[in-house]
């Protein structure tokens, strides 16, 4: 017993040795990266390089032989690389707000804790916060797998010159939340119609007759949850300890495989990496055969399509009438 004891406090000893060659390695990694961030300034290059980071993040991971797993190695990483950016310059970014929402997790995913992550209101105030200069990023929902598109973010970008700069994919639990925990006291339930809607068979089958209630975000449903212990939010587990609640139930989704799709923008696009995603968006007169004579040059081509999204103008654009027949065509690819 007393060498296992003496072998521990040995190994315990390495540990805290590494941990302090880490610290050093960091702030040496730091002080590089200042001295790039002062030659980017002399020569009026960009501070942040999307290409960069991912070309850091595939050498990392395929360089990884174990047995530190690779998530963990690249949340690591996200984290340094977020840290070192904010000693270089400021990042804002902004998102569909407010905080605790799932655009608020998936921009915390993408840019790090250390970026300032601005909520915005609405989806155009995020694109007007990136256009106007105010943000160098912005974070929009575009799809979710159970609900399907989200066809604001896809309107914006008809009037709308920014450049889709990434893809985040984020895995989407909801939570059922409340001041007291127990579901025997919920009256109403508060959330985004989405996530109501995501939650739906759970709904019916254990809060049968309980009136639901669209609010304008999940993290609105928390904020009310959290005044009234009779009321409930569907909110992520985040909410729960921003707004001091307690959990119901956890993952109350009806598909297990819940997935939403964010897209980052920005007013420069970022280099190719050789596995990117394209889309494409354009109007057309609406008549027979035009979606076979669209589809014809990609078929020629043998270019795969994963996704058509049509939607209806609503507007006038460059001063003529667009009629509702027209249609906005989406394709990704």
């Amino acid at each position: 017993m007393q060498k296992s004891k003496s072998t521990i406090q040995n190994l315990r000893s390495r540990i805290d040795s590494i941990d302090d060659s880490i610290v050093d390695l960091l702030n040496e990694r730091s002080e590089v990266v200042l001295e790039v961030g002062r030659l980017k300034a002399g020569d009026n290059l960009d501070f942040h390089v999307p290409g960069r980071e991912r070309q850091i993040y595939e050498r990392l991971l395929s360089n990884n032989t174990g047995p530190f797993p690779n998530d963990a190695l690249k949340s690591i990483y996200r984290e340094i690389i977020s840290a070192c950016l904010a000693l270089e310059s400021p990042m804002k970014v902004a998102f569909l707000g407010p905080k605790a929402t799932f655009s608020h997790l998936a921009t915390m995913q993408q840019f790090g804790l250390s970026a300032e992550l601005v909520p915005m209101k609405s989806i155009p105030a995020v694109f007007e916060e990136v256009e106007k200069g105010r943000a160098l990023y912005g974070v929009v929902p575009v799809e979710n797998s159970t609900e399907g598109v989200v066809s604001h973010t896809l309107d914006m970008f008809v009037e709308s010159g920014l450049q889709i700069t990434a893809e985040i994919l984020l895995e989407v639990h909801h939570d059922m939340l409340s001041r007291t925990g127990r579901i025997e006291d919920i009256k109403k339930v508060y959330s985004h119609s989405q996530p109501i809607a995501q939650c739906r068979q759970w709904l019916d089958d254990n809060l049968a007759g309980i009136p639901t209630v669209d609010v304008a975000s999940t993290a609105v449903a928390a904020q009310i949850a959290s005044d009234d212990y009779t009321s409930a939010a569907i909110a992520s587990e985040l909410a729960a300890s921003l707004y001091d609640l307690k959990v119901v139930r956890s993952r109350i989704e009806d598909q297990v495989n819940n997935y939403t799709r964010f897209l980052t923008i920005s007013r420069k696009g970022c280099d190719r990496s050789g596995n990117d995603k394209t889309s494409v968006l354009f109007s057309v007169k609406d008549e027979p055969g035009i979606l076979c004579r669209m589809l014809e040059p990609f078929a020629s081509r043998s270019i795969n399509l994963s996704k058509i999204e049509s939607r209806p103008f609503k507007k006038k654009s460059l001063g003529i009438h667009i009629l509702p027949r027209f249609l906005r065509t989406y394709f990704r690819f």
